[in-house]
């Protein structure tokens, strides 16, 4: 199957009673000091705090009750794992959850408040799915992947319905954080269906293997990311990195002391915290500034889930 316009739409009627329609945040200092408009979509006020609430949300409403009565599993270093134990306890079905074991400490008690059951594993790809297979093989759970499914991309693409929805005139560019790829290929499919507007991911330079994989033209299976922004440290996903060869029209880059520097301007102007993967897209406004100039841009701002004992200004 292919993730349609239309099977977004649907999504998001299969949400809407269960999640909080975002507002949209603007800063004139903001807009003063990048020299364009900015409108962000507070997804850091989602429910869980964070947008993987609607692709876990999406998943787990579409699943009948057989499939539910042994329970889901996935793989999360903090977001999707508390968006599929809060969505799986809405139908009470059990849920675990596959983390590394240096995921931010604040997700681990997030993941465990909404019910779920924590197997931790080496910080890596290859040992988060392995873990989620074996756990399969004796369990009998169903999987809920954090974003190389179908499911997924249509309930991320739901923020964009409402973020064009909700910002009345058009806006040249959409442009959201890319970790495993499933919120920047839900948004290309929803922008492109309903406005002209380009799209742009972004990435941290120590995270860029979706950059490199639209540089060389295929995706890379392996990749080891080293940056602040925790939520971006996946690798794209097969169906993600398809559909955004079709829908996003350039990935831009941002250094890690950008990242902070934008976390910290998100925190002191528009007045919501937010964690550093959210302030990857206005990092790389911030570095490549050219670009955006006398333009209106939205911002998709991912979550606000941070150790606000480990905030990476102090110390």
């Amino acid at each position: 199957m292919k993730v349609t316009f239309k099977d977004i739409q649907q999504a998001h009627q299969r949400i809407a009673p269960h999640i909080h329609r975002t507002p949209i945040l603007q800063s004139q200092l903001l807009n003063r000091m990048m020299d364009c408009e900015l409108f962000f979509k507070a997804e850091n006020l989602q429910k869980i705090g964070a947008f993987k609430a609607r692709g876990a949300c999406n998943a787990v409403f579409s699943m009948d009750k057989s499939s539910l009565q042994k329970g889901v599993v996935t793989h999360s270093s903090g977001n999707h794992g508390a968006a599929l134990a809060w969505a799986a306890s809405l139908r009470g079905a059990p849920c675990t959850v596959v983390m590394p074991n240096n995921a931010p400490q604040v997700k681990r008690d997030a993941v465990a408040g909404y019910g779920a059951s924590i197997e931790l594993c080496e910080p890596n790809m290859p040992a988060r799915e392995e873990a989620v297979t074996r756990l399969i093989q004796q369990q009998g759970y169903s999987l809920v992947h954090p974003y190389d499914a179908d499911l997924i991309i249509a309930g991320q693409g739901t923020a964009a319905i409402e973020l064009l929805e909700q910002v009345e005139s058009e806006v040249d560019v959409v442009m959201a954080p890319v970790g495993g790829g499933g919120l920047i290929s839900g948004t290309g499919i929803a922008v492109k269906a309903m406005s002209k507007a380009l799209v742009f991911g972004a990435e941290p330079e120590q995270a860029k293997d979706a950059w490199l994989g639209m540089q060389r033209g295929e995706r890379l299976a392996e990749y080891s990311p080293n940056t602040i922004a925790d939520g971006l440290r996946a690798t794209v996903g097969a169906r993600n990195f398809a559909v955004m060869r079709e829908t996003v029209d350039d990935i831009l880059l941002c250094s890690e002391e950008r990242i902070v520097e934008a976390m910290r301007l998100i925190w002191t102007r528009l007045k919501v915290i937010v964690e550093p993967s959210c302030a990857v897209p206005l990092a790389a406004i911030m570095d490549q500034p050219e670009q955006f100039k006398g333009k209106r841009v939205a911002i998709i701002l991912t979550g606000g889930n941070v150790d606000l004992d480990r905030l990476p200004w102090i110390g």
